[in-house]
């Protein structure tokens, strides 16, 4: 939740085959901060969709790609007013590269600079800052592929030494993958003038194979970005594994569709779990749930988080797993539609979740529909923690 202040406003640039963590995660993150964020791209309109790619390292000499979800545009590239933002979002993926040639889009990155406003750019975005010119002299990172661009651009290159590495130059923030996510959002936020307080929490989040690929990776990163201490475990396995998530999307079918999305690192055990060092449990929907509530110990471990009434936050079809634990008794909750009737048999009063985006606060319970829901998902859970955002 955010406090106090006018509210920020903050443009991020979109645009097919954009990379689908580092436009969802920041986009989503930020409002759940209390920022307001505008989505455009070149040629379409607020309401149009642009398609994403799920990029990762899977062993190969460069990255795999796979397509993500549809991001749907919420503002209009040609009514864009720059004076009225505060800073600027620029992702990669695959679009940076034909963006870059978009003299429209480089004016406005410009007017960001010029008026030293704070611009974050990650992966494969800084292609845009150098067709701009805004990178001379600039200490940047990026992809490492996109060293000889921002070096022949005038910046003074800074190598990644991980993935996750992150630099700031004055205005300006650069990254390199969405694995620096956290200091990046984190990074940006604190340039807006953004001061962030009671972060000191910790968070565990319930995985498993098949969880929507959103789901996890939005609310994970946006709590980290924040500065709570954030571990992610799976039954029978260990940290360092992995998850293959879904991407569970919205395409004018009876029901969603799956694609394969990206895989997700753990960061913790399960076996030998303390659950009373956390302060929240978190549990992300997709296929995960259906299985997961028939596993007793996950049980045990959600009994556990209820029972002493520390915030919980559950979304889509992550009920499934509350239901089958026996917590939902005369609590109030929504789902994604399809789980009502695992909510309403299991003794709780269903909530319809019209927009899919709501979400609602019962005592310690937080429930949610679907992940267009994040932002509002994620700051009832702040709320929850006493974590604020003040600007």
């Amino acid at each position: 939740m955010a406090k106090a202040g006018a509210q920020k406003r903050a443009l991020i640039f979109c645009g097919d085959y954009v990379e689908d963590y580092e436009i969802m995660v920041p986009f989503q993150a930020l409002q759940a901060y209390g920022i307001a964020v505008d989505a455009v791209c070149p040629g379409k309109k607020a309401g149009e969709i642009c398609r994403t790619a799920v990029h990762q390292g899977l062993g190969h000499q460069t990255y795999s790609e796979s397509r993500g979800h549809n991001f749907t545009l919420n503002a209009t590239f040609d009514e864009i007013d720059v004076s009225t933002y505060d800073g600027l979002v620029i992702p990669g993926g695959r679009a940076p590269e034909y963006l870059a040639m978009n003299e429209p889009l480089l004016n406005i990155v410009r007017k960001f600079s010029e008026s030293r406003k704070p611009i974050a750019s990650i992966c494969h975005g800084q292609l845009i800052l150098a067709a701009a010119g805004v990178v001379t002299n600039r200490k940047c990172t990026a992809y490492p592929p996109v060293k000889p661009v921002l070096i022949d651009a005038g910046s003074h290159w800074v190598e990644a030494d991980t993935m996750a590495k992150c630099v700031t130059d004055g205005n300006l923030i650069t990254g390199a993958t969405y694995e620096g996510h956290p200091e990046f959002i984190n990074l940006f936020v604190k340039a807006l003038g953004g001061t962030i307080a009671g972060s000191n929490k910790r968070v565990l989040f319930l995985c498993g194979d098949y969880m929507e690929d959103y789901e996890v990776m939005v609310p994970f990163q946006s709590l980290q970005a924040l500065g709570c201490h954030v571990d992610a475990v799976c039954p029978n396995k260990g940290a360092g594994d992995k998850c293959p998530t879904a991407v569970h999307d919205f395409e004018g079918d009876q029901t969603y569709s799956e694609k394969p999305g990206h895989d997700f690192t753990l960061t913790a055990s399960f076996d030998g779990l303390d659950a009373s060092s956390y302060d929240a449990l978190v549990i992300p929907g997709g296929r995960a749930p259906e299985y997961l509530a028939l596993n007793e110990k996950v049980i045990a471990l959600v009994k556990e988080f209820m029972g002493q009434g520390k915030p919980v936050a559950s979304i889509c079809h992550g009920q499934q797993i509350l239901a089958a634990a026996g917590v939902l008794k005369g609590k109030k909750c929504t789902a994604y539609p399809a789980v009502k009737l695992n909510v309403v048999l299991a003794g709780a009063t269903w909530l319809e979740p019209d927009p899919i985006s709501r979400c609602f606060t019962d005592g310690n319970l937080v429930t949610g529909a679907a992940w267009p829901g994040h932002p509002e998902f994620v700051s009832h859970l702040m709320a929850l923690l006493g974590i604020k955002v003040s600007f």
